[in-house]
C-alpha cells in the first residue's frame, strides 16, 4: 500500500476531501518510524499505511485516515500527544489518543491490562466512534500479518479478536471486517479445522454451483415476468460461520446445506415483499426459517428478508432480499454509511443502534473489578440475539437464552427489582422461561417483591446480573449494619454502659479515624460481618483505664493471647483475624487436603468451603467477605465424611470385607446404611471419621479393589 493509492481512494468517494493532511501525516509517520521494523522484518511504516488503506476502504473522512497513519507514533516513538496536536490539530490528536494503549501500568495480570486498555478506548469511542473504527482497522491488519509471532501469542491474540473485535465489527454492521476477523482467528486457533473446511467447502460449492445457478436463473426470469427489477447474486458464507454452525448444532459438514446464500437486491421495500411472494410461490419455505429484519431491524441497523426454501433439487437454499440502501448499510456498516454522510462523529445517545455502547459505558462505571468487567464484555455483550415485544409493540433485543427477568431489567431497573412474574403471549410462565423470537412479554410487579440470589442462576444479561448483585450486596450490607449495631448495643449494656453515649457519632469519631472507617455504618457492618467480635470493638472504644482492667480480666480468664494467626479447634488457620468462630459448610464438607476458601458470615464467624464448591461462586457477590484460610498441618482433628459404595450382585461376606478395608485404614465407622435397588444393586452409605483427604482416599482405593464393588464416591454434602 502506497500513500498515493490511499489518496486516490479518498478522492474516489470524497472528491473535495482534504488529501493534503494525508500526505503530511504520511511524511510525519515516515520520519518517526524510520529504522523501525515489524517482527516479520517489514518496515514498520507498512502497518500504519495498511491501516489507513482499510479506513479508506470503509470510506471514512480524511481526519480518521490521517489518525490511522499516526496511530502508533505516541505509543511506539518518543513523540508526545502535544506534538501531534500542534502539527495536526485537536481532532486528529484525540483520535490518536483514543487508540493509544495506556503506558506501564502497575497491574498484576495481562487480563487486567487488557481490561483497563479497553476501558480507555471505550471512553474515547463514546465521544467519537471513529476511535473504534481505527482500532478495528489496526486489529484487522495485525491479524493478516500474525504468522511470524510465536504460536502461544498468536492464539491469545486470535482468541481476543474472536471475543472482542469481531463482535464490535458486527455491532457497527461492518460485515466484511467481522467475517475476515473471524476467519483469520479460526485459522490461528484451529489450523487443522480451518484447512479441512477450506477443502470441503471448495468441493461442495463446486457440486452445488449448478443448483445455485439454476435457482438464480428461474428466480430472475419470474421476477422479470411480474415486473420487479432486481440483481441476484450468490454469496458464499465465510468459514467461521460454517464452523460455528457445525459446533453449536452438533452437525457434520455434510449436513450443512446453506454454504451459499442467494441475495436479491431490489429498488424498494414494496419490491422486497413482492420478491418474497415470488420466491414462496416457486419453492416451499422451510417452517421457522423466515425472518423479517425489515420490519424489525437488527440493533446494528441491518435490514433484510431471510427465508430458506426447498430448492428445485430438493436441498435447502437460503435467500436474502433487500433494497440497495439496505445493501449499502449491510456491506459498509452504519458508521461508514450514515455517521459521516451527515458530518457527525459523536454518538447520539438516543440512537437505538448504539444502545450496546451505552450498556458498555454503564458496565465500565458499575464494575470496578477489572477481571469481572473483562469477562462481562467477552461473555455477555455479543451473543446471538432474539427479539421480543412489549405489550405496546416496542421491540427489545436480548441475548439468546434470556428470561423475563432479563426483559424486566432491560425495560427499567425498578421493574426488574420488583419483578414478580410474567405473561408471555398472554400466558403466565415461570421466570426461568427462555424467551423466543416474536414473544410478547408483559412483566408483573409487586412493590414487596425483591431479587433472590437464585435469580443469578437463570439471568443471561450482564445488566440484570450486575443490578441483582448490587441489590443483594446493599441488602447484605444493610442487614450487617443492623446486626452489628444490635450486637454492640448488647455488649455495651452488658458492661453497664449507655449505648446512646458510647456509640454516638461523636464518641466513635476517634476510633473511626484510627481504624480507617469513613463512617459509623462501616464500623457496624464490620462487626455484623464478623470481622471482629463485639468484645474486640469494646476494647477499641473504652478509655485506657477501663481497657487495662478488661485486658487483665481477660488474661486471668483465658491466658495471654498471642498475636498470631487464629488457629481454630477445627484445624484451620485464618490470616489476619483473631477470635473468630470457624465452621465447615455442609454443602461441600471440606477435609484437610481439599483446597479451601473462607467467607465471613453475619454473626456466624468464618464459613469454610472447598474452592470448587458451587455455593462459593455465589458468595463472591461481595468479594470483601472472602478471607484467606489454610489447613493447620500441625493439628490432627477428626472430620466426618460420607462415602457411597455401589456394589453389584450381593454375596456373603461382602459388607464385612468393606468394613475390614475401612478399619485397616485406621478409620472409624460412625454410621452405616444399606439399601438395595430394584435391579438388585447395593447402595452402602458409610459415615467415616477421618483425619484428612489422604487417609480417605487410601480407604476408598482399598474398597474399590474388592471384588463386587462397582463404584466408590465421596458424598460432599452432609
Amino acid at each position: 500500500m502506497q500513500i498515493q493509492e490511499i489518496v486516490e481512494k479518498v478522492q474516489g468517494y470524497h472528491p473535495t476531501g482534504d488529501v493534503e493532511v494525508l500526505r503530511r501525516a504520511y511524511t510525519f509517520a515516515e520520519r518517526l518510524h524510520h529504522g523501525q521494523a515489524r517482527v516479520s522484518g517489514d518496515p514498520y511504516l507498512s502497518h500504519p499505511l495498511a491501516v489507513a488503506g482499510i479506513l479508506a476502504d470503509l470510506k471514512l473522512d480524511s481526519s480518521t485516515i490521517a489518525a490511522g497513519l499516526l496511530h502508533d507514533v505516541v505509543e511506539d516513538t518518543k513523540t508526545t500527544l502535544h506534538q501531534v496536536e500542534r502539527e495536526f490539530g485537536q481532532d486528529i490528536a484525540e483520535l490518536v489518543d483514543g487508540v493509544t494503549k495506556l503506558g506501564k501500568l502497575p497491574i498484576s495480570s495481562r487480563e487486567e491490562r487488557q481490561a483497563e486498555n479497553f476501558r480507555k478506548m471505550l471512553l474515547a469511542m463514546s465521544k467519537d466512534i471513529r476511535v473504534l473504527l481505527i482500532k478495528l482497522a489496526d486489529r484487522l491488519h495485525n491479524m493478516r500479518t500474525l504468522e511470524p509471532l510465536p504460536e502461544e501469542k498468536r492464539k491469545r491474540i486470535a482468541q481476543e479478536t474472536l471475543d472482542i473485535h469481531a463482535p464490535l465489527a458486527h455491532r457497527l454492521g461492518i460485515y466484511w471486517v467481522k467475517a475476515e476477523l473471524e476467519d483469520l482467528a479460526l485459522h490461528h486457533l484451529d489450523a487443522e479445522a480451518y484447512r479441512d473446511l477450506t477443502v470441503k467447502v471448495a468441493k461442495k460449492r463446486k457440486e452445488r454451483e449448478g443448483e445455485i445457478n439454476e435457482v438464480i436463473e428461474i428466480l430472475m426470469r419470474k421476477l422479470h415476468e411480474v415486473g420487479i427489477p432486481a440483481e441476484i447474486t450468490g454469496r458464499p458464507k465465510h468459514f467461521y460461520s460454517i464452523y460455528k454452525k457445525m459446533r453449536d448444532q452438533g452437525k457434520d459438514f455434510d449436513e450443512i446445506y446453506d454454504l451459499t446464500a442467494i441475495r436479491v437486491i431490489t429498488g424498494s421495500v414494496k419490491d422486497c415483499y413482492g420478491s418474497l411472494g415470488v420466491v414462496h410461490s416457486l419453492w416451499k419455505p422451510l417452517p421457522g426459517r423466515f425472518k423479517d429484519f425489515i420490519a424489525v431491524p437488527k440493533t446494528n441497523f441491518y435490514q433484510s428478508l431471510h427465508t430458506t426454501v426447498v430448492g428445485p433439487r430438493g436441498e435447502p437454499v437460503e435467500i436474502q432480499i433487500r433494497t440497495w440502501e439496505m445493501h449499502k448499510v449491510a456491506e459498509e456498516g452504519i458508521a461508514a454509511h450514515w455517521l459521516y454522510k451527515e458530518g457527525k462523529s459523536t454518538v447520539d445517545q438516543g440512537e437505538k443502534g448504539f444502545a450496546w455502547l451505552r450498556q458498555l459505558m454503564e458496565w465500565q462505571r458499575d464494575l470496578k473489578d477489572s477481571r469481572e468487567f473483562w469477562e462481562t464484555v467477552k461473555v455477555d455483550l455479543f451473543p446471538d440475539e432474539v427479539y421480543m415485544f412489549t405489550p405496546k409493540g416496542d421491540v427489545k433485543a436480548l441475548p439468546k437464552g434470556s428470561t423475563p427477568i432479563d426483559f424486566a431489567f432491560a425495560i427499567h431497573t425498578d421493574i426488574g427489582l420488583h419483578c414478580l412474574g410474567s405473561k408471555v403471549n398472554g400466558r403466565l410462565l415461570p421466570l426461568r422461561y427462555e424467551l423466543q423470537n416474536g414473544d410478547i412479554v408483559e412483566i408483573l410487579t409487586d412493590a414487596k417483591q425483591h431479587p433472590s440470589r437464585d435469580w443469578l442462576k437463570i439471568v443471561k444479561t450482564s445488566r440484570a446480573r450486575s443490578k441483582i448483585k448490587q441489590w443483594l450486596k446493599a441488602e447484605e450490607r444493610a442487614r450487617s449494619i443492623s446486626l452489628g449495631r444490635d450486637l454492640l448495643e448488647r455488649e455495651v449494656r452488658r458492661l453497664g454502659k449507655s449505648p446512646s453515649a458510647l456509640l454516638s457519632p461523636e464518641a466513635l469519631a476517634p476510633l473511626l479515624q484510627r481504624s480507617g472507617f469513613a463512617h459509623p455504618e462501616e464500623f457496624f457492618a464490620a462487626v455484623g460481618y464478623g470481622r471482629f467480635s463485639p468484645r474486640q470493638a469494646m476494647l477499641k472504644l473504652l478509655p485506657p483505664e477501663e481497657l487495662k482492667l478488661l485486658e487483665r480480666e481477660e488474661r486471668e480468664a483465658k491466658g495471654e493471647r498471642k498475636t498470631k494467626p487464629r488457629i481454630s479447634e477445627e484445624g484451620v488457620k485464618i490470616r489476619g483475624v483473631n477470635d473468630v468462630l470457624v465452621r465447615f459448610a455442609k454443602c461441600c464438607n471440606p477435609l484437610p487436603g481439599d483446597e479451601i476458601v473462607g467467607f465471613i458470615t453475619r454473626g456466624r464467624g468464618v464459613s469454610i468451603h472447598t474452592r470448587d464448591c458451587p455455593n462459593a461462586d455465589q458468595l463472591l457477590v461481595d468479594p470483601d467477605r472472602k478471607i484467606v484460610v489454610e489447613w493447620d498441618s500441625d493439628r490432627q482433628v477428626s472430620h466426618q465424611v460420607r462415602i457411597l459404595v455401589t456394589v453389584g450382585k450381593d454375596r456373603p461376606g461382602l459388607l464385612a470385607e468393606i468394613s475390614s478395608a475401612i478399619s485397616a485404614s485406621n478409620i472409624n465407622i460412625a454410621q452405616a446404611e444399606v439399601k438395595v435397588t430394584e435391579d438388585r444393586k447395593g447402595l452402602n452409605t458409610f459415615m467415616l471419621e477421618v483425619s484428612d483427604l489422604k487417609q480417605l482416599q487410601a480407604a476408598m482405593h482399598a474398597i474399590q479393589r474388592i471384588d463386587g464393588v462397582l463404584k466408590v464416591e465421596r458424598v460432599k454434602s452432609l
